[in-house]
Formats: structure tokens, C-alpha cells, sequence
């Protein structure tokens, strides 16, 4: 059917970076630069120390637009023969980089507002105000420029969540600075600060579980192994499949290798088919672009859903037969 996209469209595209366009991207780089560094110098001459964490919180807005920038930059470049998957990796290893530098800075921040508790300072609450504004609108405007994309890539969704986040917490400092102006409550600033360390640690935590998943090639969490053995047995011909190993070569691509048994006595042409089917029901069904199936007409090893190969298991010969 016209409509229906093909699974190949998967291993040679990333709708979710395409449809974010390189200048789309740069605007948004653009922004999320002019902001923290306004905050910065606004948040050190108000004496607020939650519009510096804001501040610090909007460069890693900078960070996380810049990694997906690099991927559509990286995602041009294609495969080589030094690097058979491309270089869609590059993205986690920038994630893994920016939740270092948000450790560090939450770090500073929390040294700061200690300071601040022990010795606070007058705030100028107009000046927290006009920068949380233009925080405000600073990534609202990023959120709907990476809404589109978001609806494809897990990349560019993290990105969109990103500043829908910083959006709620420019809100916070918006409100504190309006308090400010009324009620002497100066402390009121560190504790929103803490607030904002608390937001950053944690999505440093969520980043840096799934950077980790990635690089140890775990199973992608919304994937289930036992489900896609049971979808590919049922397609007519497929006697069996077992080996089963499926891992995000990035954020946004996922790959999956089987071992299928078919019927003896076949010619390599008349599995086509079959392949064809599988791969259909990979993308669509599970979104994976990038399918490596192994025919043969006698099940080896045990026939078990995870490879014993991989568990250095004594029993199992280097052709996958028991021994």
C-alpha cells in the first residue's frame, strides 16, 4: 500500500533529526546560549543564586541540543568500513559528558546556596523576573521547535522534555522573584535553588542509566524478547527462532540478530520471503531498523531463546552443535 512505509526506510533514515531541521537546530542552539549567559550575568548582579542554578540548568539545554545537532551532522556522514554502524554513538558519549558537567555544576550550586543560608543576601526581584521571563520563552519556543521531531526520536523527545522541564522551572523563578519583590523572604532563594539541584541530579540519573544500557548493549526496555519469539514463530513456514539478541546501536536505531528454522531441503531464494515478512513485522510491529537473520534447517545448540555462545558455555562447539 501506498501508505505503508517500507522497513528499509528505518536502517537508511532518521525522521526524527530530518524532520528537526539543521537550521531549526542552530536557532535553537542559538537561544539556549543567549539565555544562561544573560541569566548568569543578571543572576550574579540580582544576587540570586536560583537564577544561576536556572542559568546552569538552561546550559544543559545548550549540551543536550548540541548532542542531537552532532548526531544529524554525525547521521550524514553514514557507515565506513572502520565503522560498520556509523557513528550514531557519538550522541551517548555526549550525553555521558554532559551529565558530568551537570554533576559539577550542581556541585557549585549547592556549595552556593549553603553559603546563601549562612549569609544571605537582598535579592533585586525585578531583575529575577524579566530573566525567568525570557527563560520562559526561551525554551517554550525550543519545546515547539523540537515537537515534531520528538514524535520520532528518542534523541530529539529527550531534548523536548528537556525544555519543557526548564520552561516549569524558569516558572518557579518567575514566582520566587515575584515573592521577593513583596516579602524580605531572601531565603527562599537557596531553597529553590536546592529544588532545581534535586531536578538536574535527577535527570542525570535517567540519562546516564540509559547512556549505560546503550553502551553495554543492553535489551532496549521497551522491548520484550519472549514477544517478538512468539509474533516471528507464527508466520507460515518459520519452524522455530531462538538466539535472540536485540540492542540500540543509538538512542534512535535499534538492531535485533535471530537464528530462524525453516523446513529442510529448501533453496536459499525460497527463505526470502520469509525474511521479508520478519524484517515487515520487526519494524513495524517493534521499530527495528537494523534486522540480522541467520536461516538454518536444523535448530542448534538447544534451541533456547538467549545464545549460549555468549555464556562461554563448555557444551557448545564453535559451529553452535553440543558436543
Amino acid at each position: 500500500m501506498a501508505e505503508e512505509k517500507h522497513w528499509e526506510e528505518g536502517i537508511n533514515h532518521n525522521p526524527g533529526i530530518e524532520e528537526t531541521s539543521g537550521f531549526r537546530l542552530l536557532l535553537i542552539l542559538v537561544l539556549n546560549l543567549i539565555i544562561p549567559v544573560a541569566q548568569v550575568v543578571g543572576g550574579l548582579h540580582a544576587h540570586s543564586i536560583a537564577l544561576v542554578s536556572d542559568a546552569v540548568h538552561n546550559f544543559s539545554d545548550f549540551g543536550a541540543i548540541l548532542i542531537v545537532y552532532f548526531a544529524y551532522l554525525v547521521g550524514k556522514k553514514g557507515v565506513s568500513a572502520s565503522h560498520t554502524f556509523g557513528y550514531k554513538r557519538a550522541e551517548i558519549l555526549g550525553a555521558t559528558i554532559n551529565v558530568a558537567l551537570l554533576v559539577a555544576a550542581a556541585v557549585f550550586i549547592l556549595y552556593e546556596a549553603f553559603e546563601r543560608f549562612g549569609h544571605p543576601e537582598p535579592v533585586i526581584g525585578k531583575i529575577v523576573i524579566y530573566l525567568a521571563a525570557l527563560g520562559i520563552l526561551g525554551n517554550g519556543l525550543s519545546a515547539w521547535l523540537l515537537h515534531r521531531g520528538s514524535k520520532h526520536s528518542l534523541n530529539v523527545r529527550g531534548a523536548f522534555l528537556h525544555m519543557v522541564g526548564d520552561m516549569l522551572t524558569s516558572v518557579l523563578v518567575l514566582l520566587n522573584g515575584i515573592i521577593l519583590i513583596f516579602k524580605p523572604w531572601y531565603w527562599l532563594d537557596p531553597v529553590l535553588s536546592l529544588f532545581i539541584v534535586i531536578f538536574i541530579l535527577k535527570n542525570c540519573w535517567y540519562i546516564l542509566k540509559d547512556a549505560t544500557g546503550i553502551l553495554m548493549n543492553a535489551t532496549p526496555k521497551n522491548l520484550d524478547l519472549e514477544e517478538i519469539k512468539n509474533v516471528l514463530q507464527k508466520i507460515p513456514g518459520v519452524c522455530g527462532v531462538h538466539y535472540l539478541h536485540a540492542w540500540n546501536v543509538s538512542s534512535s536505531s535499534i538492531a535485533f540478530s535471530c537464528h530462524v528454522e525453516v523446513a529442510a531441503d529448501q533453496l536459499v531464494s525460497k527463505t526470502e520471503p520469509f525474511a521479508e515478512k520478519i524484517r515487515h513485522e520487526l519494524f513495524h510491529r517493534f521499530g527495528i531498523d537494523h534486522p540480522i537473520l541467520q536461516f538454518e534447517t536444523v535448530k542448534c545448540g538447544n534451541g533456547s531463546m538467549l545464545c549460549e555462545l555468549s555464556c562461554g558455555n563448555p557444551r557448545i562447539s564453535r559451529n553452535g552443535r553440543e558436543k
